[in-house]
């Protein structure tokens, strides 16, 4: 089954409980980018939001830690809420590490790899993990476009799974539309992360109904 993350960062955060309310019913889970203005440059929310989202949903919540010194704060990202947590490749050189520690804590524990980072280096990581979050723009903001080379990436990394047999979910963000939802999940995209396509698109209903049918090559 494909899942759909909708991004809070393109939601109107000034109605944040309205905005998640109204989605809620359609999606898989809600996406919460943290940013600390120095791994990337923009800033955006911290554990006081996340503590008052995870109030307002029963859904599961995804917290992208886009942070320098990530294994600061995982353990403070879980008690306030978080289901899942991806922390990035490039910003944790004790990976093995964090990833259990986060595993051990109750949830799910996933490595997201920067456009420029390539597949290959999640092998010896790729058995300890439940997934990869490819992102598909640069870190930082939302709302910009899809880098194509990401296609063969999220490829290369469903045959890496697959290889191993293991269910390793593949998280796509940035620049995920209703152009491009398609040709992701045939190549190996299991969760999709759309922001925009949620919040800003008055037919988000029917564009979810339709990633939820498709069906990728390496489905069984």
């Amino acid at each position: 089954m494909i899942k759909v993350a909708a991004s809070i960062l393109a939601c109107d955060l000034a109605r944040l409980a309205d905005e998640v309310k109204r989605v809620e019913k359609h999606v898989d889970m809600i996406h919460f980018d943290v940013m600390d203005g120095h791994f990337v440059p923009n800033i955006s929310f911290g554990l006081p939001v996340l503590k008052a989202l995870r109030k307002e949903t029963k859904l599961p919540i995804s917290v992208h830690l886009m942070i320098t010194n990530p294994e600061d704060y995982v353990d403070r990202f879980i008690e306030e809420g978080s289901d899942i947590i991806a922390v990035h490749y490039e910003t944790a050189p004790h990976l093995h590490r964090l990833v259990h520690k986060i595993r051990d804590m109750g949830a799910q524990a996933f490595v997201a790899i920067n456009p420029h980072t390539p597949v290959f280096l999640l092998s010896d990581i790729i058995m300890d993990i439940d997934g990869v979050l490819v992102m598909s723009v640069n870190p930082g903001f939302s709302g910009q476009r899809f880098i194509a080379r990401s296609l063969e990436k999220i490829r290369n990394l469903r045959k890496m799974v697959k290889e191993l047999g293991l269910e390793t979910e593949i998280m796509v963000d940035g620049g995920v539309n209703e152009e491009n939802a398609s040709i992701l999940i045939k190549n190996g995209a299991t969760i999709l992360v759309m922001g925009y396509g949620i919040f800003k698109n008055e037919n988000y209903v029917e564009l979810v109904r339709s990633i939820k049918q498709e069906r990728g090559e390496f489905a069984d």
